[in-house]
This record gives C-alpha cells, sequence and structure tokens, in this order.
C-alpha cells in the first residue's frame, strides 16, 4: 500500500503565481524586462492573461515584492538548467583507501604507492 508522502516530497520551487499571490501591492516588470510600475495582484493577472502568460512571483520577500509576467512552464524549465549546473560544478572529493599488510611485498607497496601518487595528482584523498 502506498502512502501519500512521495508525492509531497518533490522539490518543486516554492513558487506563488496568478492568483495565489497574497500580496495588497506588487511590482511587476513584464515578458520583455521593462518595469510596469506597482499595481494590485488582480491588474497584473489580468495584464499577464491577456498576454498569455502568467504573473510569477519572483522576489517574494521584497518590499513589495517583485513579480515577473513570463511562461511558468519556460520559468520551472530555465530554473531546473540552472541547478542542474551548478550540481555540474560542484567538485566531488572522493577518499580512497588502499591497504597495506605487514607480509605485502616490496613490489606489491611499490604499486600501492604509485596508485596513492595518481590519486593524489587527480585531486582524490587517499586514506
Amino acid at each position: 500500500m502506498r502512502d501519500g508522502r512521495s508525492q509531497q516530497n518533490k522539490k518543486e520551487p516554492k513558487v506563488r503565481l496568478n492568483h495565489l499571490i497574497r500580496a495588497p501591492e506588487v511590482r511587476v516588470i513584464d515578458d520583455e524586462g521593462t518595469m510596469l510600475g506597482v499595481m494590485t495582484p488582480q491588474k497584473a493577472v489580468e495584464i499577464a492573461e491577456s498576454r498569455g502568460l502568467d504573473l510569477v512571483e519572483v522576489a517574494p520577500t521584497a518590499k513589495p515584492p517583485t513579480c515577473k509576467i513570463m511562461d511558468y512552464g519556460k520559468y520551472l524549465y530555465e530554473q531546473k538548467k540552472k541547478t542542474q549546473e551548478s550540481k555540474k560544478k560542484q567538485v566531488v572529493i572522493v577518499i580512497k583507501e588502499l591497504q597495506l599488510r605487514p607480509r605485502t611485498d616490496v613490489h606489491d607497496v611499490n604499486v600501492k604507492l604509485n596508485q596513492a601518487k595518481k590519486f593524489i595528482l587527480g585531486g582524490d584523498k587517499v586514506k
């Protein structure tokens, strides 16, 4: 039996759009980047719907909150691409582990030493 928690844990950005914007006044930027000024969210939603776009709250903590008229699907796509790019740029440090025993022969120790050098030059940590 499935529980409903798996659908609640999706990592979608918590962005308010259209009629979910609760602020009494919002600063509106249109799809071309020009400032339309401060107005009520209802008027901004009307403008967005007349253009066939959505009103997306991009800066909810600003006074008044900043909203942008844009295609919400395109906005989600761009946000997903940004997070993927930032994940690619993160450097993951891997700890490589080499085991030596008391009965390890000299040649085998030298081979392990060469491996450790390669790992360190490659940017990994060696244990």
